[in-house]
This record gives structure tokens, sequence and C-alpha cells, in this order.
């Protein structure tokens, strides 16, 4: 078994994330630990945000509105993608960061409750997203597409990427940016962070392949849209913010990507996140080492949306 040096705040952290583990082994169990889970690290919202339920194209969507995004010449988004590996997670679950974000950097955030695997193997989850995205083009919010972006954790991460390339593929403005939290991109098990952390605080690299199987379940050959690592060509792409974290099977999957981007001469931030462990982001203000990752991640957002600065 590997042995991973966390920070004794990160290593309080694993441990009350953990403490939510269901031994019920059924995938209703599982969503039902996952729920208590994230709601247990889920802070009240500001109370001058708004915040409203509302299907969008067919896909359920929250959209938080702080009461300074208003614009005559359009208003800059961020559409969040939610983690959870294709399988679990729901507009609640990441309504920790969707409200910070919102708040802090005052601008829009739309957070799409996309449908889960295995009910709803690739590509449903995909094309929930893209639709969103297109519906969102078109209302019922005024965006300003030069200041509206994509961001996503995990498998978030993944549809996020996924998305950019189909709307390149398909000669549709891409998003200003594209954001990616410790994604999954259909790295090859080869990577050395698939053994280096195979048995990784709160993923392992058997949880990565358990994830991809129900995501892929009855995909013959996925392709970049479901593994954005596999995309033969990356140019023309938006710029990258690619967070990984070093405790991660996943990690090597955005090194990768970051370097791949550069490479096609997409300019690709990646943020080697020290001491970090996947799913990390709800120890915001609990872990100094996550909160010094808010730090990096709301500067390139505000500076991509024309947003607030982070006030410490």
């Amino acid at each position: 078994m590997a042995t991973y040096p966390l920070s004794r705040q990160m290593a309080a952290f694993v441990e009350k994330t953990v403490s939510f583990n269901s031994t019920e082994s059924s995938l209703a169990g599982l969503r039902q630990a996952y729920s208590a889970m994230c709601r247990a690290f889920t802070a009240p919202r500001p109370d001058d945000l708004y915040v409203v339920d509302f299907e969008l194209a067919g896909v359920r969507v929250r959209s938080y509105q702080p009461p300074a995004c208003a614009s005559t010449e359009g208003v800059a988004c961020i559409v969040y993608l939610h983690g959870g590996g294709w399988v679990v997670g729901d507009l609640d679950s990441h309504d920790f960061i969707c409200a910070e974000l919102a708040s802090t950097l005052g601008v829009l955030v739309i957070a799409v409750d996309y449908r889960l695997a295995p009910e709803h193997p690739f590509p449903a989850a995909f094309e929930d997203c893209l639709t969103v995205w297109r519906a969102l083009r078109s209302g019922p919010f005024r965006l300003d597409p030069e200041r509206t972006l994509v961001a996503g954790d995990s498998a978030g991460a993944n549809l996020a990427a996924a998305l950019c390339l189909k709307l390149r593929d398909c000669a549709e403005p891409v998003p200003c940016a594209q954001v990616l939290i410790y994604p999954g991109l259909g790295g090859d098990r080869r990577l050395p962070s698939r053994s280096e952390c195979i048995d990784a605080p709160l993923l392992s690299s058997s949880d990565v392949d358990c994830y991809h199987a129900l995501y892929l379940r009855g995909t013959r050959h996925p392709g970049p849209y479901a593994l954005p690592l596999v995309a033969a060509n990356l140019a023309r792409l938006p710029p990258a913010f690619i967070a990984v974290a070093q405790f991660d099977p996943l990690r090597d999957d955005g090194v990768l990507y970051a370097e791949r981007l550069n490479a096609a001469g997409v300019t690709a931030l990646l943020y080697y996140g020290k001491g970090l462990v996947h799913g990390c982001l709800r120890a915001r203000g609990q872990v100094d080492e996550v909160d010094a990752l808010y730090e990096t991640l709301i500067g390139y957002l505000a500076e991509k949306t024309g947003g607030k600065t982070l006030t410490l």
C-alpha cells in the first residue's frame, strides 16, 4: 500500500469525507452517501445571491446571480459541470463552489444537472452539457461571449474539455476559456500516476476504472468526446487552466493534456497541487493547500470574466 504524506489539515478532511462512506453497495446507497457527504461540506449561500432552478432545453440547471452581474453589454458567465464520476452528483452536490464563484467574482454561474450513468451512459451527459451551452447562446440571459467560459471538476472537467472539442469541430464559437479541475480525460493506464497513486485517498485507480466502465457502457470505440486525450488534434481550443492533485491517479491526465495543449499552440496553465487529493475542493477554508488553489483559480477566472479579484 502506497503512503501519501498529507498535511494534518488534509488528513482530517479525508477522514471526515470517508466517514460518510456507506456499507450499502447499491447505486442508490452510493448516491445517498455521497449526497450526505456533500451536505456536510456545503455552507449556507450568501444572502444576496439570487438562485433559481429551471429547465433549459429540457435539461435541469441552476442559475446563481449576484447583485452586481447586470450589464448593458452582456454578462460574464461560468457554466459549471459537476464531478462525481458521471455516476453521482447533482445541482446540490456542487452548490458550494457555484455559490462561491458567483458571489466572489460577481458573475453569473449556471450549473448543469446532466443525466447520470449507468442509467444514461455516454453520450447522455455530454449531450446534455452541449444542449445547455447551445441554448444559452439564445437566452434566457444576455451573455457576453468574450467573458463566458466552461468549468468543471473530475468528470465535469472531462465534459468541459469534450464540450470545447465538439464546438471547435462544429465550427461553433468556443468558450473564452476552459477550467479543468483534477480532470479525468481518458489517459492511458500506464501513466505514472495510475501506479503511484493506485490506492490514493478518496479516489483509487480501481475507482477510476469502475467509473469509466459505468460511463462508457456499450460504447464500442470511445472517441475524444468521451476521452479527450485521444483527440489527435488539440489546436484552436480555448485557453485552459488545469489544476491537478499530487495524490490522485488522474494527476497525469491533466499534466499530459496541458502539455499537449501548449504543444498545439493553446495557452494552458498547469497548477500542480502539492499535497492535494482528488475531490478536495470541498476543503475550502479547512486546508491551507486548498485555499491556495482557490486563490489561483479565482484569480484566473477573474482575469477571463472581468470579475472581482479574490479578497483575502
